[in-house]
């Protein structure tokens, strides 16, 4: 057996999982989501495709994923261009 287990994670806009390392980490900071790989606490996840920031956010997926009402600085996309 190999010691190199990659956590796994789901990603909130395609459901595609993937390594936890090869996807966007999204936490909210006082109800704002932001990206941040490191902080602690309840994270949602997208692939690095636009199209799947897109569907999580007309889906309503951060909300529901981060257990919180949050609002989102649309210039969040720029991460995906």
């Amino acid at each position: 057996m190999s010691g190199s287990h990659r956590p796994v994670r789901t990603c909130i806009g395609c459901g595609r999982r993937l390594p936890k390392d090869e996807l966007v980490r999204f936490v909210a900071a006082d109800g704002t989501v932001i990206a941040d790989p490191r902080r602690e606490g309840r994270a949602a996840y997208t692939c690095h495709r636009l199209s799947c920031f897109e569907r999580a956010l007309a889906r309503n997926a951060f909300s529901r994923t981060l257990k919180q009402r949050v609002r989102l600085d649309p210039g969040l996309s720029s991460l995906y261009t």
